[in-house]
């Protein structure tokens, strides 16, 4: 068994960039910038006021106002010494003004206002190119997040360059295994991680195709397999084992998988199966759905993500406290569920990996190395947030 980092190592290695191809800016939230927006011009691009108020020119107690600028209004003269405009939040200010006063802080008297006494001293003015200037540049490998999204609409940018969303086939394997809805034998059980891989690749920007259950045979795993030809992702679930009816690994290697491990030293998913099959990647997972879930948040996510030039691959390790004690790890890395909770980590009692409840519960993963030792009350872990 390899290390769950030699593995990781191996996984990524496996990632074959995706073309990029351009879409409009309102489709493309959660997508992955392949090339670099530029702005196209400056942001704010002109002198703007912060409030309602009056801009005015020059510092004196009084001033005689000529005119009025609203959002979106062109401003027309040059604001002269002594002189003010009516202006509004967001407006471009006159030539010449140096401050705006806040409407709170004047009396009007017909064409004229007077500063109140303890006017507040702030200008107001937003000044011209501020939050960026033109050729400030969204870099690619990130996400496109709402703010980005914002951001890159503010930049003038109607369409981005952006990866293709990785094609990826999704392939429960099993004679135990039925769709949710449909009636189950008493020996039967409901394929359920699936649908929670599906949702992993999803949430990574994938384009994710669930296929038929493919049983325990030969001509029944070819024949889904055939179904994935134009996938550049395969995620099988289970059948990779070394029981009677456990054919994934040896009608793969039929079909022409070039494997680059089996086997992790990882609680839970030991049975773990990677290489290359044709033009796609491909990884087997665990028949458990603790364990595939866990293998997806662990090795799915940061895969897709280097498939579509991400920088950053993986969530990075954070520490907290623990609320409790827990024993001696064995020598697997161990992925513990556990619930963070006021700044502190409860690591769940039960770790079974079929117990997906206990999973959905959690909204971490603690990570304990082999052979790490017990650990107190209030001692320092890693964990990576679920």
């Amino acid at each position: 068994m390899i290390s769950v980092e030699e593995a990781l190592t191996h996984v990524l290695a496996l990632a074959s960039p995706i073309k990029a191809e351009e879409v409009a800016l309102r489709y493309a939230a959660g997508r992955v910038l392949a090339k670099p927006a530029v702005a196209r011009r400056n942001q704010p691009p002109f002198r703007a006021s912060i409030m309602d108020g009056y801009a005015v020119r020059g510092e004196h107690q009084s001033y005689r106002v000529t005119g009025e600028i609203a959002a979106g209004d062109t401003p027309s003269n040059e604001l002269n010494d002594g002189e003010a405009v009516r202006i509004f939040t967001g407006a471009p200010l006159p030539e010449g003004a140096s401050r705006v006063i806040i409407q709170e802080d004047t009396a009007v008297d017909g064409d004229r206002i007077t500063i109140r006494e303890n006017a507040d001293k702030s200008t107001y003015i937003r000044e011209e190119g501020r939050d960026f200037k033109a050729g400030f540049a969204i870099d690619s490998g990130q996400r496109l997040t709402p703010a980005r999204i914002a951001l890159a609409a503010s930049m003038n940018v109607p369409t981005l360059s952006v990866a293709r969303r990785p094609r990826v086939a999704i392939i429960p394997t099993g004679n135990e295994l039925v769709m949710p809805g449909e009636s189950p034998s008493e020996a039967q059980i409901i394929a359920s991680n699936a649908f929670g891989l599906v949702a992993i690749a999803e949430q990574e920007g994938a384009e994710a195709r669930l296929l038929p259950i493919a049983r325990d045979t030969v001509d029944s795993l070819k024949t889904v397999f055939a179904l994935a030809s134009d996938a550049d992702l395969i995620v099988t679930i289970g059948g990779a084992s070394v029981g009677d009816y456990d054919l994934v690994g040896s009608v793969t290697e039929e079909l022409g998988l070039e494997r680059a491990f089996y086997k992790i030293a990882m609680r839970p998913g030991k049975p773990l199966m990677a290489g290359r099959l044709g033009a796609a990647s491909l990884l087997g997972l665990p028949g458990n759905p603790v364990s595939a879930l866990v293998c997806g948040h662990v090795f799915l996510r940061p895969l897709l993500r280097k498939m579509q030039g991400m920088d950053d691959l993986n969530d990075m390790p954070e520490t907290a406290p623990l609320a409790e004690a827990i024993g001696k790890n064995g020598p697997r890395q161990h992925y513990m569920r556990a619930t963070l909770n006021d700044h502190k980590l409860r690591v769940a009692t039960h770790q079974d990996s079929a117990l997906l409840t206990v999973l959905a519960n959690a909204n971490a993963l603690v990570i304990r190395a082999p052979h790490d030792p017990e650990k107190a009350v209030d001692d320092l872990v890693s964990f990576i947030k679920i």
